[in-house]
């Protein structure tokens, strides 16, 4: 492994604690990734000096916790997954009373004790460094062979892991997803006798965890993984009702996977959170609306958007997610069916709609829509109708061709020319709106009040005329404007 790989900040914490007399070790997911070609996200050092001995060490520190983790600052860092780096004494713990936190943290002389309490083998593998590189590497767990086979396994005893802290649980499937692992087989069953415990974990954490497994980029085999394992039942415990619910012929797949599919799209496009969330719970009232209709003999979800965006609100708040997520989610939600046939859709209600998710919505709920139809089994991501959708938007969007983009108005120009209210100063303003749409640049002050002062000193017929003139060219050039639109969209 090259120096230029690993950090110089990282660099500097070993080499300080070891120039002091100490051990130090690069430990868990960093060594982890060091080991699969990635960059790490981030860095954590073990040492067999306590926090007493490694504070001094360093310029800036802070230590406020009961695990022995000291918290070195690096200030002179943009990268922010180095502002601070955790520097934590080896560890021996007592059990897990709440299987969540240990009743007892000791510190210890021995690598070998800190890597026994470690979730998984993955995680449970040391690096030291000489100049910059990996020297040596202690893997006590099997950890190098079950990187090589693409195995999440836990350490030791799977059962003694997770009934100490059952978040591990959701963890295993997290990283699962996120590597394109599979679980080990006794790691499953541990995990299917215990899945249970994952309701004694703050809500808080199993929220982080859940985002992790969304913000992958296999969402759709983590929500999976988390059923099979019955941990979903703990998380959101209303996906589990879209199983087997169909849906009409225009949809490929029952409720259940379109919504996992309709994440998986969010997913592949590379879009945040909110959009992911929005996929994944868009449809999450279906079940309870469903209905035969009468006439039809149809499956119908009447007012499933309604419906859903109450229960997203609900699963959200739940979850404590941040009230703004929450606003948006739900409303994305609750609008998501707004799009409907091409040729009875009004700008008027595209304008509304704009008004009810927010300017600052509205593409991610153009998003959330491609999501939707992909999820629906169709092939073609941009259909002319969602162009079509595109390009209403856009114009409904744009600051129309009017005298209010003119560096003055009416009032002012009363002010400088000293006439009363009346046509003229309609007139006059058209005359302005034409000359700068054809040289952007008059569009000064200076140059519209002077030229305001020469334009109501003319004849009443012939600024009438000039300004019929400056209404038809600012009517051709809104013209204009939408055409360039339809055509970016490829839309009539």
């Amino acid at each position: 492994m090259k120096s230029s790989v690993i950090p110089k900040k990282i660099i500097d914490i070993v080499e300080k604690l070891e120039e002091a007399g100490f051990e130090a070790f690069l430990v868990g997911g960093c060594t982890r990734d060091l080991l699969l070609g990635k960059i790490p996200k981030d860095w954590d050092v073990t040492t067999n000096a306590t926090p007493e001995e490694i504070i001094p060490l360093f310029p800036k520190t802070f230590y406020e916790n009961s695990y022995g983790t000291v918290g070195v600052v690096n200030e002179n860092t943009e990268n922010e997954t180095l502002k601070i780096v955790e520097v934590t004494p080896y560890r021996l713990e007592s059990s897990y009373t709440d299987h969540r936190h240990p009743d007892e943290v000791k510190f210890s002389k021995s690598i070998e004790d800190d890597l026994k309490r470690r979730d998984f083998t993955i995680n449970a593998i040391a690096m030291s460094l000489s100049k910059g590189a990996i020297k040596d590497i202690v893997d006590l767990y099997g950890g190098l062979k079950d990187i090589k086979d693409k195995t999440i396994k836990a350490v030791g005893n799977a059962d003694d892991r997770f009934t100490e802290d059952a978040l591990r649980m959701m963890r295993a499937v997290r990283l699962a997803t996120e590597l394109g692992f599979t679980i080990n087989i006794d790691t499953k069953k541990a995990i299917l006798s215990h899945s249970n415990l994952l309701k004694e974990i703050s809500i808080e954490r199993v929220r982080d965890e859940f985002i992790r497994i969304l913000m992958s980029n296999s969402p759709k085999l983590g929500i999976e993984l988390l059923d099979e394992f019955n941990l979903l039942q703990f998380i959101v415990p209303e996906l589990l009702s879209a199983k087997n619910v169909k849906q009409p012929q225009a949809h490929a797949y029952d409720v259940w996977e379109h919504l996992l599919r309709t994440l998986q799209h969010a997913a592949d496009k590379e879009w945040p959170l909110e959009i992911r969330l929005s996929a994944l719970l868009h449809d999450i009232s279906k079940p309870e609306t469903s209905r035969i209709s009468h006439e039809t003999k149809q499956i119908t979800f009447y007012g499933h958007e309604v419906v859903g965006s109450r229960v997203t609100k609900k699963i959200l708040e739940r979850l404590k997610f941040p009230q703004k997520a929450i606003e948006n989610v739900s409303k994305m939600v609750r609008w998501h069916m707004f799009f409907s046939d091409t040729e009875t859709i009004t700008l008027s209600a595209v304008r509304r709609m704009i008004t009810n998710v927010g300017h600052e919505n509205i593409w991610d709920l153009m998003n959330i829509r491609i999501c939707d139809r992909i999820g629906t089994g169709r092939p073609k991501e941009n259909p002319y109708r969602l162009r079509k959708y595109k390009a209403m938007i856009e114009e409904a969007l744009r600051d129309p061709v009017s005298v209010a983009m003119l560096k003055i108005n009416g009032k002012r120009i009363m002010d400088v020319t000293h006439v009363t209210p009346g046509p003229k100063i309609g007139s006059v303003l058209n005359v302005l709106l034409e000359e700068v749409l054809d040289n952007p640049k008059l569009n000064t002050e200076a140059y519209l009040e002077k030229k305001a002062q020469e334009l109501i000193a003319l004849p009443e017929k012939q600024l009438e005329t000039l300004g019929k003139q400056g209404a038809d060219r600012k009517k051709e050039a809104e013209n204009e404007n939408i055409e360039e639109i339809r055509k970016k969209y490829h839309v009539s």
